[in-house]
This record gives structure tokens, C-alpha cells and sequence, in this order.
């Protein structure tokens, strides 16, 4: 891997990052809880995964803690366009 490929990946994750929200299949959820267990800073991700709710919570890092640790690939992150008019 070359040093352009490292900063074209860093440069697409934190795009992804400042653009995006988790999206839940709800049909998917077993309400295990272990997205909101490691959610940094305690928003009910289970709530919304369950309902088939993005997470829309004006506090959410989008740090992707509840994606990674999520067992069954339930929650993922949507491209959404913060600025439109």
C-alpha cells in the first residue's frame, strides 16, 4: 500500500464520518444492546435500531463505535447532505 492509497482511505473514512448517520435494518436487530453499551456518550442506539430509526441525535460523534461492535452488521453509515437547500 502506498502512501497516496493510505491518504486516500483516511481522507474517504472522515468524509464519511462529517456526512453520515447510522442506519439501522430493523428486521435484522435482536435488541442485544450492545450498540448503546459502547456508544461513548450513551444515546439509546438499540431504541433506534429497533423502531428502524437513523440515529439523527444532534450529539452523536458518528465516531462508529456502535457499527463496529454491532454482531449481527445491523447498523451502517448513510451518506446524507448535511447543507442542501
Amino acid at each position: 500500500m502506498t502512501l497516496r492509497d493510505l491518504l486516500q482511505r483516511d481522507r474517504a473514512r472522515r468524509t464519511t464520518l462529517v456526512t453520515g448517520q447510522v442506519t439501522p435494518e430493523a428486521g435484522r436487530c435482536v435488541q442485544c444492546g450492545i450498540c448503546t453499551y459502547y456508544c461513548p456518550i450513551n444515546i439509546d442506539v438499540r431504541r433506534h435500531a429497533w423502531l428502524g430509526e437513523p440515529v439523527q441525535e444532534s450529539h452523536c460523534l458518528t465516531c462508529g463505535e456502535c457499527v463496529a461492535r454491532c454482531p449481527r452488521g445491523v447498523l451502517h453509515f448513510e451518506r446524507i447532505e448535511l447543507f442542501q437547500p
